[in-house]
């Protein structure tokens, strides 16, 4: 694979990760939240093929087939199947209306730059470069987990810094071993498993998922 190409299939694979991202601050429907991350999941399973191609590793290209399989496949089947368990189809009101999430998702992007010029300056190249757009998602990811007010919401918020941390340590290091992606992936299934017990369960006790209303319950 040339430089060029390279550079080119990584820009395009890093643009799709951070839009996903940014896009769950717009959409509140539910289905759409777990669409936008499967499609995160499949930009960040591209990304990664991309860095195994460029430096002819076939195990790394063998781990960005399974972070697609997990991230784009399974994962995104769980969520929705947790979603019909629970019967609910939007975010009722976030804590931040969606005009004002877009403008601190600005704010967010310029922060996650300016944070990580130092790194970026230890060892510039196009992976390390692109830094910049995982650190977003991550601050992205924390925004939603506490604007959110959906168990499902917060959980795409949850597994939004997961992905974040993982392209992280890809474009910052020669790759992730092997077992320790498999390891962190078991983790994150298990905790979408979970949700998907939870979420039947509240909806089946309470009627529903909004975390404000349980609060009010509990008081």
């Amino acid at each position: 694979m040339s430089d060029a190409v390279y550079v080119l299939l990584l820009d395009l694979a890093c643009g799709a990760f951070l839009l996903a991202g940014v896009m769950v601050l717009w959409r509140r429907a539910l289905s759409a939240i777990v669409w936008l991350f499967a499609l995160q999941g499949l930009a960040l399973a591209v990304l990664v093929v991309v860095l195994g191609l460029h430096q002819g590793e076939l195990e790394l290209i063998a781990v960005g087939a399974g972070v697609g399989a997990l991230r784009a496949g399974l994962l995104p089947y769980l969520m929705r199947r947790a979603l019909a368990a629970g019967g609910e189809r939007r975010e009722t009101q976030p804590l931040v209306n969606v005009a004002t999430s877009l403008l601190v998702a600005a704010v967010l992007a310029m922060l996650a730059y300016a944070v990580s010029q130092p790194l970026v300056r230890l060892a510039p190249s196009p992976a390390t470069q692109a830094v910049p757009v995982a650190l977003t998602v991550l601050l992205v990811g924390f925004f939603v987990l506490v604007t959110r007010r959906r168990a499902l919401s917060q959980v795409v918020g949850f597994l939004l810094i997961d992905n974040a941390v993982t392209a992280t340590a890809f474009l910052t290091t020669n790759g992730v071993p092997l077992v320790v992606e498999l390891g962190v992936s078991l983790d994150v299934l298990l905790a979408v498993l979970v949700l998907q017990v939870l979420t039947t369960r509240m909806r089946a006790a309470f009627g529903g998922t909004d975390l404000d209303e349980l609060r009010e319950l509990h008081d």
